[in-house]
């Protein structure tokens, strides 16, 4: 049985429509889409061309990737799918890929979905403007229902941490969703930016969203020689010179650089496969960090429980 959100006003659990922010309060059960929505771009790293379509799923089914090209070959987004963590988090399940999934994880969690399927016909998720913002308007089109069976949730224990060389990552018991990150990079319109978050009533759609992904003109020489970022341009990127930016927009926020590595996290942790009940500190942490962090978590049996 499902019960279906009303979007036509405000109300316990569920999205405001129109403002392209979605607006989710805490909820004691699952929920999914209301409705299938599809959406194309290119991808980041491949620069080809995706169409994706998210349709509801049922209750216990977590995110599950079905690539449509492969005869609906499913990849779960799952801690024990990750293949590796370089410039963006990539699955593999028996040989097959899907890359770049952290945004639309992170739009996926923030915005309290619980069960979903992620049809793609090709590797990688669409890059679209390189934050979560239009992955939310998706949501907020496609609406969501309230399913009947009550939502799990990982609560932290005892606190686990990771330090590698610097940098560093740990999660340890709290009341909330929490989320304490500090990044530093030589560069005029960063240096070393701090952000505290806690998803809450719409914080993701507020504070975190709408900030995009960043990179390095002295990258992009060695990134395209690799075969990456094939698909980044300064429609979904900000591009950083030696003393300021490419992008003719202005930076959505003045720490939008921290904030970007907060939704990277936010999609990251979402292949714990369910919501996670613990504060998150990290400093000059990265995809490989955040992946090393919850397998060690998961690996600790005292340190967590499903409740």
């Amino acid at each position: 049985m499902v019960k279906m959100v009303d979007l036509s006003a405000p109300a316990e659990g569920m999205i405001q429509k129109g403002t392209g922010i979605a607006l989710i309060t805490p909820r004691m059960n699952q929920t999914s889409l209301a409705n299938s929505v599809t959406v194309s771009g290119v991808g980041l790293h491949t620069g080809v061309e995706v169409s994706m379509t998210l349709r509801p799923a049922p209750e216990n089914t977590g995110y599950i990737f079905v690539r449509t090209d492969l005869d609906g070959f499913e990849i779960p987004a799952s801690v024990e799918y990750i293949s590796h963590c370089s410039y963006a988090t990539t699955l593999m399940r028996r040989g097959v890929v899907l890359s770049t999934c952290e945004h639309l994880l992170s739009a996926l969690r923030g915005s309290g979905i619980d069960n979903c399927f992620i049809d793609l016909d090709n590797m990688e998720i669409p890059i679209l403007d390189g934050s979560s913002e239009d992955f939310l308007e998706l949501i907020e089109t496609a609406g969501i229902i309230e399913q009947s069976s009550p939502r799990r949730t990982l609560v932290v224990k005892e606190r686990v941490e990771i330090d590698s060389q610097g940098r560093k990552m740990s999660v340890e018991p709290a009341d909330s969703f929490e989320i304490d990150c500090v990044i530093d990079f030589p560069h005029p319109y960063i240096n070393r930016q701090a952000y505290n978050f806690v998803l809450e009533n719409g914080s993701f759609g507020r504070e975190i969203a709408s900030a995009r992904t960043f990179g390095f003109t002295h990258e992009i020489d060695m990134l395209r020689k690799a075969n990456l970022a094939l698909g980044g341009s300064l429609e979904n990127a900000i591009v950083l010179t030696d003393n300021g930016m490419l992008n003719d927009t202005p930076l959505r926020f003045d720490d939008e650089f921290v904030r970007h590595k907060i939704l990277d996290i936010i999609g990251d942790l979402a292949l714990l496969g369910m919501p996670v009940k613990g504060k998150f500190t990290a400093e000059k942490s990265g995809h490989a960090i955040h992946a090393q962090l919850m397998s060690k978590l998961l690996k600790s049996p005292d340190a967590w429980e499903i409740n």
